[in-house]
């Protein structure tokens, strides 16, 4: 996750909108009122339809398919609360890396918004970050977390990687456990370490 999270205020102008998802680098940001709570998401596709509106007056035909006369609408305003697709699909904190990766398809946006319980923006999570952990090689981790356990503790404890997820229990020494955790977070592949060691001798 992204943290902290670039996103666009509701009452900003369009052109504004531009400046900032060229600055991001963004194909689309988290729109925000209030205490940072989420109200949608604007992308470029909805800046396009603006500044395509803006240049040639396109108007649909009386029969025009739907779509397109949704689309005309939205390209009238002016903010990026006129302009932005709502209610925004965004994700908990806690969710997996499955459910997340499930969510960013259904937005079919890069950046999908991580929000709390009370839809406050906390960060957003990246397409390519989630593909990569769906697809981590979890046997080459485990082998690089096993050996970063000293050997003497080796029997005592159980290591079990998942999409990049290490998950240890068993037993061993506080001080030695505190150590072991900090160099398994320093491995490229963990995205987190779930820690159900009980202290040992």
């Amino acid at each position: 996750m992204d943290v902290p999270a670039a996103h666009i205020r509701a009452d900003l102008p369009y052109r504004d909108i531009a400046r900032v998802l060229a600055r991001e680098q963004a194909g689309a940001l988290p729109v925000v009122e209030a205490e940072d709570h989420v109200v949608g998401v604007v992308s470029e596709s909805d800046l396009l339809a603006k500044v395509a509106f803006e240049a040639s007056g396109h108007r649909p035909g009386p029969i025009g398919r739907l779509r397109e006369r949704r689309l005309h609408g939205k390209a009238r305003g002016e903010t990026a609360a006129d302009l932005m697709t709502s209610p925004a699909i965004t994700v908990l904190p806690g969710a997996t890396v499955a459910e997340a990766a499930w969510l960013a398809a259904l937005s079919r946006l890069k950046r999908t918004p991580v929000t709390d319980r009370e839809g406050r923006l906390v960060g957003v999570v990246r397409r390519d970050a989630l593909l990569q952990a769906l697809i981590r090689d979890d046997a080459g981790t485990r082998a690089q977390v096993e050996a970063t356990c000293p050997s003497a503790d080796r029997d005592a404890v159980q290591m079990a990687v998942h999409n990049g997820i290490v998950e240890l229990t068993g037993r061993m020494p506080t001080a030695t456990a505190r150590r072991l955790l900090a160099e398994i977070e320093r491995i490229a592949d963990v995205i987190e370490v779930q820690n159900l060691l009980g202290p040992g001798t």
